[in-house]
């Protein structure tokens, strides 16, 4: 990603859980004494998916939203939760994470792209379309299926990135007056 499309990322994050209604509340992440999730494996049945696109994506509507789709370089907002297709072991998740479209694994954004607006999917990604032979650090090894609950909180364009941006103006010091 560009360092611009970085700066928009973080503008839209701060935006996005800053904005008053979003119900988003940023707090300092606390020491964990229970490791997360509490539910670590996600049942068999949970696992699957009942279409699939013809790059090989499953995918399951658990609830339909009614917004506008993201296109494939917008900026969205999820809350998802990662497990092995295989073992349904977690190894991500997160309630509100902003992500740009262009910075994802294929099969997420090509799912992303699916889901309207307030939407809920099941996305099940063959590891062509996830992170392949190379896997990804220790929780998720070479050549696995993953599985991805979605739910799309909001999207945005650059240039809606861009103007919300400027909206906030510049960024103010508190320094004393002479």
């Amino acid at each position: 990603m560009t360092s611009a499309a970085h700066r928009i990322a973080a503008a839209f994050a701060a935006l996005m859980l800053s904005a008053p209604g979003t119900g988003l509340a940023v707090t300092a992440p606390a020491p964990a004494i229970i490791p997360l999730p509490l539910q670590p494996v996600v049942a068999a049945a949970m696992r699957d998916c009942s279409m699939r696109t013809a790059s090989g994506l499953g995918y399951s509507v658990l609830r339909d939203g009614s917004g506008p789709r993201p296109g494939k370089t917008d900026f969205v907002l999820i809350g998802y939760i990662g497990y092995l297709a295989s073992s349904g072991q977690v190894f991500d998740q997160n309630p509100g994470a902003p992500l740009g479209l262009d910075a994802v694994i294929p099969g997420f954004a090509e799912g992303l792209q699916l889901m309207p607006r307030g939407s809920v999917y099941r996305l099940c990604v063959p590891a062509a379309l996830g992170y392949g032979a190379a896997g990804a650090g220790r929780d998720i090894p070479s050549n696995a299926d993953l599985v991805f609950q979605i739910e799309l909180l909001d999207s945005k364009t650059s240039a809606e990135i861009e103007a919300m941006h400027k909206a906030q103006g510049p960024a103010t010091t508190n320094s004393p007056t002479p």
